[in-house]
């Protein structure tokens, strides 16, 4: 009889390929009467397993994912230039995965990259996602993963992320120690890790300076650049707020513009501060005031996490969480007038 290969064999047997795979190669997870059923058609079949094909299958890709919301936004390219650095020093390629902040992707990737094309993931979470479960039913198999920046905080796996409450505590002070009396919050996801802590912190300040929290000055921003000037310019038409702490980056840039449409000056009639890792910040006319993440150092250190789990399991714990610091960059975004 002629030689079959691995796909007729399954087809006979009405199995998937990967199931007769892990037959010859003797895994625990496949029943002895399975087994024996396999390895009984194969003989009758004639069929010779290629081992060398299935040893180079079960070697590593050498290669790491990283999925990021988005690329536009220099804190995720900043901190895909730091996990490459540490990437290629190890003899690891990276593949990039844009979200564009749908959660349909993230599942997407994360389901595709479970068929040997990656050997970790490296994951700053989708701003859409509402129901992450499908990451616990991967727990089994779920390739070594670290979240940073954006985390699922239901989900137990090591991740790199930044002190964003005392951050935004620190941004809303400084706006009030300027003089602003109503200021608005811009967020795009408040159920958001992210989102929650700094919007906490921004009430917190408030509080502090005994300012009445008002939940008209929070307001939900999109992905849309074009809905984002329509939702500004209502905001700034009809609260006429004295100070706008953004965030993410892309809401500073949002402000700048509706200000713009509007005439109004900054920061003579509205002070600007947001989160930003942008070089070009103090390029921006005015220059504006950011709170940046060390983004190169969240990529590195994230990098650095997911090489010791690929290395050395056991070191690593799973509740690991590394915290950075932020730093508050005054400019002239926020200055008196």
């Amino acid at each position: 009889m002629e030689n079959i290969n691995i796909k007729q064999l399954a087809k006979a047997l009405n199995l998937s390929t990967s199931t007769v795979s892990r037959a010859f190669r003797d895994n625990s997870d496949i029943s002895k009467e399975t087994k024996e059923r396999i390895l009984a058609k194969a003989k009758e079949f004639n069929y010779q397993p290629n081992h060398y094909a299935s040893n180079l299958r079960e070697q590593r890709s050498k290669t790491i994912a990283v999925i990021v919301p988005e690329l536009a936004n220099n804190f995720f390219s900043q901190a895909i230039h730091g996990i490459e650095k540490i990437a290629r020093d190890k003899g690891y390629h990276i593949l990039i995965y844009a979200t564009d902040d749908v959660f349909e992707k993230e599942v997407s990737f994360i389901r595709h990259l479970h068929n040997g094309r990656a050997d970790g993931i490296i994951m700053s979470v989708s701003g859409e996602a509402n129901d992450h479960t499908y990451l616990n039913e991967l727990t089994q198999k779920r390739l070594p993963l670290v979240f940073f920046d954006r985390v699922y905080e239901d989900i137990i796996t090591p991740r790199v992320i930044t002190n964003d409450y005392d951050s935004s505590f620190s941004a809303t002070q400084h706006l009030i120690k300027q003089g602003c009396k109503h200021i608005a919050y811009l967020v795009i996801n408040k159920n958001l890790s992210i989102g929650k802590f700094r919007m906490q912190g921004y009430i917190d300040a408030l509080q502090k300076y005994n300012i009445p929290y008002d939940d008209r000055y929070v307001v939900d921003c999109t992905n849309s650049y074009t809905k984002n000037n329509a939702i500004l310019k209502r905001m700034l038409t009809e609260l006429k707020p004295d100070g706008v702490f953004t965030s993410v980056e892309r809401l500073a840039f949002a402000t700048y513009y509706a200000c713009y449409d509007l005439n109004i000056s900054v920061p003579e009639q509205l002070k600007v501060i947001g989160f930003s890792s942008l070089e070009i910040a103090p390029l921006l006319n005015p220059s504006l005031t950011t709170i940046t993440q060390p983004a190169t150092k969240i990529g590195t250190e994230a990098a650095n996490l997911l090489f010791r789990m690929l290395e050395n399991p056991e070191s690593v714990d799973p509740n690991e969480k590394i915290v950075l610091n932020s730093k508050l960059i005054k400019r002239r975004s926020t200055e008196k007038g």
